[in-house]
C-alpha cells in the first residue's frame, strides 16, 4: 500500500525539520530587546532569539522568521532575574506584555 498523503502513521511524530535561518536569527540577536524598548526598561543582558510560544498548540517550534529579540531576562531569566522571563512565567509575561507572537516582524496566526 502506498502512502499517498506522505505523512507518518497516526501517533508518530513527523521527523522532518524545517531548515534553520541562521542569518535571520543572527540579525535578531543584534537588535535590542523588544520588550525593554516598548516598556522603557533598561536592558541588562544580551539579546537572544525567542521563538513565540503563546497560543502554539503542540510541541513544534515556530519558523525562525517569527523569532523576536528578547534580552536574557525577558527570555530565560537564568542570569538576569530582574525581569519576568517568558519561559519561567508565560502567563504572567502575557498579562504584562501581551502575546509574544504579536511582536514578530512576520506574525503568524496563533
Amino acid at each position: 500500500m502506498t502512502n499517498l498523503a506522505r505523512k507518518p502513521p497516526l501517533g508518530l511524530k513527523d521527523k522532518s525539520k524545517k531548515p534553520k535561518n541562521g542569518k535571520y536569527l543572527n540579525e535578531i540577536r543584534e537588535r535590542k530587546c523588544i520588550i525593554c524598548q516598548a516598556f522603557q526598561e533598561v536592558q541588562l543582558s544580551p539579546t537572544t532569539a525567542h521563538h513565540p510560544i503563546h497560543d502554539r498548540f503542540g510541541t513544534r517550534k515556530r519558523l525562525d522568521e517569527t523569532a523576536i529579540p528578547l534580552c536574557e531576562g525577558h527570555h530565560q531569566g537564568l542570569w538576569d532575574q530582574s525581569k519576568v522571563a517568558i519561559h519561567k512565567e508565560p502567563r504572567k509575561w502575557r498579562d504584562l506584555y501581551g502575546p509574544d507572537y504579536s511582536y514578530s516582524d512576520h506574525p503568524t496566526e496563533p
